[in-house]
């Protein structure tokens, strides 16, 4: 026999005001009930934790579902962003195996090709210009194989009105154009870029950036490379709030309402007063250990801290060895 509990509905404190449902728990067994894993399914997927150490193909079947993991990722690394900390691809990509442990290696690397505009994958990048990047590159896939596609064949000199939109399972297997290639061509010509775009935007069946700002990216510049194009999309602030996943770029390092929830948390963690003291996402992370034989870790001396005030730039200092 199930027990019953009042849920406040927020209309009152008498009965008009609460909705009697089920108890999570069954009274005798202790199981939980099936209205009380519908409710927490269905608070999961509102808060969009439900996500969190699923497999790649569940994360990316909705666009929920990859707002909800960019969103994830954000919020749960952000302390590599505030410590200023640059790291790899791989590391990058290590962070996203921790969320989804069979997430390919092949978008954390088309992620870093926008950050980077080169194939030169194992430079650093800063967390900010990373996520960005990222975002674009995971929430668009199936749009940008088939703006990769339309690139190469204007590149090649076919006809925008003849050019044939290829579908996600066609597009996965052409290669994107390198940054010699594009380079030596100087690109295409935006407006019949744009055209071409138009064209995909009103087909493609996944998500597309809003067309609107499509155009008004590409109405800025007479000639574009393909990755210029990225780089353009990833950096726009519009095209951030329409996909909605992250806040905007200056409040990238700021959660307060998750600062307060890890700090009456660890607060209530015996042996971590001075983690709370130093910071509320202070082990939020593990600490690096020293790396095993075939670890994909890398120890994290060779990473410089970023001004707060600078503009992210990944270049390097030189350390002298001791």
């Amino acid at each position: 026999m199930a027990t019953e509990r009042a849920l406040d509905l927020g209309a009152g404190s008498g009965r008009a005001g609460a909705l009697k449902l089920p108890w999570s728990k069954d009274a005798e067994s202790g199981t939980p009930s099936p209205t009380g894993l519908r409710v927490s399914g269905f608070n999961s997927v509102c808060q969009g934790t439900h996500i969190l150490f699923r497999e790649f193909s569940f994360i990316q079947a909705t666009p929920h579902n990859r707002a909800s993991f960019l969103r994830a990722f954000w919020r749960c690394f952000r302390t590599v962003g505030k410590n200023g900390d640059l790291l790899t691809m791989r590391e990058y990509h290590c962070l996203l195996q921790l969320l989804c442990p069979d997430f390919p290696l092949e978008l954390t690397q088309k992620a870093a090709r926008i950050v980077l505009m080169d194939d030169a994958v194992d430079c650093l990048m800063s967390f900010s210009d990373f996520l960005f990047a990222f975002q674009i590159q995971f929430y668009y896939s199936e749009f940008l194989e088939s703006v990769a596609a339309i690139y190469q064949d204007l590149l090649s000199g076919k006809n925008p009105n003849t050019v044939i939109v290829p579908t996600s399972s066609s597009g996965q297997h052409r290669p994107r154009p390198t940054l010699g290639e594009a380079s030596m061509l100087e690109g295409v010509e935006a407006s019949l870029f744009c055209q071409c775009l138009e064209n995909l935007c009103d087909r493609h069946k996944y998500s597309c950036p809003p067309p609107a700002l499509v155009k008004e990216v590409l109405s800025n510049v007479q000639r574009l490379t393909f990755y210029g194009f990225l780089v353009a999309l990833s950096k726009h602030h519009g095209i951030n709030q329409a996909l909605g996943a992250l806040p905007d770029k200056g409040d990238l390092m700021h959660d307060p309402a998750l600062d307060e929830e890890l700090e009456r948390l660890l607060a209530q963690i015996p042996g971590l007063v001075n983690s709370v003291t130093a910071g509320p996402e202070a082990s939020c992370l593990p600490a690096r250990t020293p790396p095993r034989v075939g670890s994909p870790w890398r120890p994290l001396h060779h990473t410089r801290k970023v001004d707060a005030e600078s503009d992210g730039s990944t270049e390097e200092t030189d350390e002298s060895e001791t």
